[in-house]
């Protein structure tokens, strides 16, 4: 699997509580129940594991979104 996936899905584990299992890549963050301070905790979480500086962009609403930003971001 993914690094950054499983990553990710770690941070909302953590955050949330939420069964890994029912984390896939199309799973969006609203069906996920993550708002945004959940989102921004996880960013700074995941800036720290990845060494990058996320900047959210419009249009991340799922894990996989969230996956190729940073892939991009991290070249």
């Amino acid at each position: 699997m993914n690094n950054v996936f499983d990553k990710i899905v770690e941070t909302i584990v953590d955050a949330k509580g939420i069964d890994a299992a029912s984390i896939t890549p199309e799973s969006s963050f609203k069906d996920l129940n993550v708002d945004s301070l959940d989102i921004a905790e996880m960013v700074m979480t995941l800036e720290d594991e990845f060494g990058v500086t996320i900047e959210l962009e419009e249009g991340v609403a799922t894990v996989q979104d969230l996956v190729n930003l940073i892939e991009r971001i991290k070249g």
